[in-house]
């Protein structure tokens, strides 16, 4: 008996050992990883860089902790004051992600200077089989603020939300394509520029003709793909409301052959010309939400074809090619 004790022990230091060993160097592996990106050229991909990283939760977690961290792509800089990546060994596929405000942005081209504020923002994304089975974002007590001089508060919210979804039935694999649908909402959303309080928004959207393995988004010919995939975006529903004011769109997008957009979104309003009123100034107004109705409101379908935007039969707008 005594003997069986001593070798089941040894087997139970030895798996302990083993795992202990496998988990450091996995951790090390992470930890180069993150490293790396500050090697970015934070033009074609951005550059991470850490003022302190370290990788612990062992046995079972790896958490990913980048103090002071700054991200940069092109003129805009990030300040962030701390991120968090969790993930857990049995579920490699489920990450969680969470950040210390508040951030800082700087556009160095404008000399712009933004601060965004929460107290608490979290992600998460869960793949199957490398597709994106959910992503999501929230933030609470959200708020905006122009930082170049002195601080004024440009918007503010108590929840913010994003999250992505997996349309199974629109799996294509045979041609390796997925489809997302998307959700957005903003609540109690307050905008002392043109002075917006208690404004609620939602957004549905559905995006056809991914990759079905996010590794392959990376791929600078993604567009291009997306587009001879038949790729559609599918604005399902904008709805977004205030204490006088209404607003509705629906409509599809897609990409043609010279990458420029192509497709059309309609637009309802209540309340929404006379609201913005002093920000878009005639006859822009009437072009983009249309013109009043008996019952006052407005209609108005803006159309996206060969590189320009159209309402009705007058150009308004033109668009660059996307790829």
């Amino acid at each position: 008996m005594k003997k069986r004790i001593i070798i089941l022990g040894s087997v139970v230091v030895a798996l302990v050992v083993l795992w202990s060993i496998g988990w450091l160097v996995a951790a090390g592996f992470i930890k180069q990883n993150i490293d790396a990106q500050a090697l970015a050229d934070g033009v074609s991909s951005p550059r991470l860089t850490c003022g302190t990283l370290n990788v612990g939760g062992y046995p079972f977690r790896f958490d990913a902790d980048c103090e002071t961290a700054q991200i940069a792509m092109g003129d805009i800089v990030l300040d962030v004051p701390g991120l968090r990546a969790s993930v857990l060994v049995y579920a490699p596929t489920h990450l969680r992600a969470s950040a210390k405000g508040p951030l800082q942005l700087t556009d160095n081209f404008t000399g712009t200077r933004n601060s965004l504020a929460w107290s608490g923002l979290e992600a998460s994304i869960r793949l199957q089989d490398w597709r994106i089975a959910r992503a999501s974002v929230s933030g609470q007590n959200l708020v905006w603020a122009d930082n170049l001089m002195g601080e004024t508060i440009i918007a503010q919210s108590p929840l913010v939300e994003f999250h992505l979804f997996d349309i199974p039935e629109q799996h294509d694999t045979e041609r390796h394509l997925a489809a997302l649908a998307g959700y957005a909402q903003a609540q109690d959303v307050s905008y002392p520029g043109i002075t917006l309080s208690d404004t609620k928004a939602e957004v549905q959207l559905e995006l056809s003709g991914l990759p079905d393995d996010v590794r392959n988004w990376g791929d600078p010919r993604l567009l291009p793909l997306v587009q001879q995939a038949g790729g559609t975006l599918k604005i399902v529903s904008i709805h977004a409301t205030d204490a006088s004011s209404v607003l509705d769109a629906s409509g599809e997008l897609k990409l043609d052959a010279q990458g420029l957009l192509d497709g059309a979104i309609a637009i309802t309003s209540t309340g929404v010309a006379e609201r913005i009123g002093p920000m878009l100034a005639e006859p822009w107004r009437t072009l983009v939400l249309g013109t009043a109705q008996a019952d006052g409101s407005y209609t108005n379908r803006l159309a996206f074809t060969a590189g320009a935007i159209f309402s009705g039969l007058v150009p308004i707008a033109s668009v660059a090619p996307l790829f």
